[in-house]
């Protein structure tokens, strides 16, 4: 395996995580995550065009037919857990061709829709979850491959959505102007089924063993001849031999240690030797310690190679690069061991009633377990930081989907609406560079960063309803645009800098069900005020509001750190000493 990978803080052995390349096959992983980028987020976010057709094809209010459009990305984020769950099980390559076939599925069934509730389920809720089953191994593919390169990999990746967004928005409103929208919807899940091929791409890692094995057998060879040694000597010393089977110590699990018990009558047997046997007794008992130690540890290595999956490393889904955090800078080596470490096994009289009842994999229940632990909740600026969430995910779809349909009203041409659409997009790839690039120097503050452009967001959503000649919409779309994907791109990072590595995984997998439920409520209050009030300048009003305030609360997340004594998070490397020496030996 490669060099360097040592033992995890539960003394298990990383041997099985698999060495990112940062390059090689690495570069097709993250085009096919860029690929999928384009296409997934391209057809989620131009929805705006399906909206208008959908409104005067079912004749339904603005705020039920907003529900079409909200299932979408809501259901998306709403299975982030269950996804990576089984990207956990599965592997990225089998859980992206599911989630296509699924989207596709989706799409297909929305033909025979004989109302507007039955595109709620075919439309909304089968497409979302197929497009969850896509996204989230989307992200962790290249997170699997790239560890130095990591953040411009990522970048790479996820300027896809912003470049889908300028590209389907006018596709689309060219398939239902050429074939009606049920044309269009038929076009565009044979588009999504190329995502199956994007899916193939992801190549899981592997690892292989046979060096490791074959210094096992050497090393359990050599314990046994010292055995055998040590059993002649004391019976020509007449020294009664212990059982091996019965009386060896045993290794106990007490918390995240593993510590030796030896037996009682062990200890009494070695009392009532004399001084000259002691020795060899004593030296016999660290030999078979030492076998039983290796024997306990590659035994633990095996469960290990079984639990191998990518959600297993806690940096995950940690898009920034990995040279801003003081662990990996200071010994990369060390680093790896400490985010690579199997999670306490817990008995299944123990475990959630809903785990024993599916029968799920281990696999999978470590993954949903580490993504839904609610107890993250009980800090203070975690909660902060997901009600900002929440806020931010309620406006955050607002111009996607409501955009067009305003610009329309007001008189512009739908093919000019709907570039509005396209303009969001190519600046949100723009964003999403700058800002990525912005937040890897070390003399930026990224919370800052972050909580300014939402707000800017929001004030520039608010703001928007003062004027509706077309140049002044293009320069709302222009900015909400790009200082929208400072939200998407630095939420990942700003977690790390808030909470910690360690609780990554957790934090990431509870926003994403938060803003999953927001998203689903956000679209349709909007429909109802412009269905309350016949215009959605109240919408924009609100939604802009409700965006800005999400930004200027996390203004307060220093003043409340230093109120409640917090210091920065600190993941330390959570391994021995001993393990340690042995980690320098092995990169030396």
């Amino acid at each position: 395996m490669g060099k360097g990978r040592g033992k995890g803080k539960h003394g298990v052995g990383t041997d099985s995580m698999p060495t990112p390349p940062d390059g090689g096959w690495g570069w097709f992983v993250v085009l096919g995550s860029f690929l999928l980028h384009v296409v997934a987020d391209g057809i989620v976010y131009s929805f705006g065009v399906f909206y208008m057709e959908f409104l005067h094809y079912f004749k339904g209010g603005k705020g039920e037919t907003a529900w079409v459009g909200s299932l979408v990305p809501g259901v998306t984020l709403l299975v982030g857990p269950v996804a990576s769950a089984l990207t956990n099980r599965y592997g990225c390559r089998a859980v992206t061709i599911v989630g296509a076939i699924v989207a596709a599925a989706g799409f297909i069934l929305s033909l025979f829709a004989p109302n507007i509730y039955y595109l709620f389920f075919s439309f909304g809720v089968l497409s979302g979850l197929g497009f969850g089953l896509m996204y989230l191994p989307a992200i962790v593919s290249v997170s699997h491959y790239f560890e130095k390169k990591r953040s411009f990999a990522t970048g790479i990746a996820v300027c896809g959505s912003g470049l889908g967004t300028f590209i389907f928005a006018p596709v689309s409103k060219l398939l239902v102007d050429e074939y009606t929208w049920k044309g269009a919807v038929l076009i565009e899940a044979g588009i999504i089924l190329n995502c199956i091929l994007c899916g193939a791409l992801f190549r899981p890692l592997v690892v292989r063993h046979n060096n490791a094995d074959k210094n096992y057998d050497a090393e359990k060879a050599k314990q046994g001849e010292k055995e055998k040694l040590m059993k002649k000597t004391t019976e020509s010393n007449g020294v009664q031999h212990v059982n091996q089977e019965d009386d060896l110590p045993d290794v106990q699990k007490t918390g995240t240690k593993d510590t030796l018990a030896i037996p009682s009558k062990n200890m009494h047997s070695l009392n009532v030797e004399n001084d000259s046997t002691k020795l060899f007794r004593s030296e016999g008992a660290i030999n078979r310690i030492t076998s039983n130690s290796l024997a306990a540890s590659t035994s633990k290595q095996s469960i290990t190679q079984q639990h191998s999956g990518p959600m297993y490393r806690k940096d995950i889904f940690y898009s920034g690069s990995l040279v801003n955090i003081p662990q990996y800078r200071s010994n990369p080596d060390l680093y790896v061991t400490s985010i690579t470490s199997l999670p306490d096994v817990i008995p299944d009289d123990h475990d959630w009633c809903l785990f024993r009842c599916l029968g799920l994999s281990p696999e999978m229940r470590d993954a949903i377990r580490q993504m839904l632990d609610f107890s993250l909740l009980k800090d203070v600026i975690f909660l902060l930081f997901t009600i900002s969430n929440i806020c931010t995910s309620i406006g955050f779809n607002m111009p996607y989907i409501y955009l067009p349909d305003r610009a329309v009203e007001k008189g512009i041409s739908e093919t000019d609406a709907t570039f509005l659409v396209s303009v969001i997009g190519i600046a949100n790839t723009i964003g999403r560079v700058v800002f990525g690039w912005m937040a890897d120097k070390p003399w930026v503050n990224r919370l800052m960063l972050y909580n300014t452009a939402l707000f800017i967001c929001g004030v520039a959503t608010a703001l928007s309803p003062l004027s509706d000649s077309y140049p002044f919409l293009v320069c709302y779309a222009a900015i909400f645009g790009a200082f929208i994907g400072v939200y998407v791109g630095l939420t990942s990072v700003v977690l790390v800098d808030l909470l910690g590595l360690a609780k990554l995984t957790n934090a990431f997998g509870l926003l994403l069900m938060f803003q999953g439920l927001a998203t689903f409520i956000g679209p349709p209050i909007a429909g109802w005020l412009y269905d309350g009030t016949g215009s959605y300048d109240v919408s924009f009003y609100v939604a802009g509001t409700v965006v800005a305030i999400s930004g200027a609360m996390l203004y307060s997340i220093p003043f409340v750190q230093k109120c409640l004594g917090h210091r920065p998070p600190q993941d330390l490397v959570e391994i021995s000493v001993p393990e340690q020496e042995e980690m320098k030996t092995l990169s030396a």
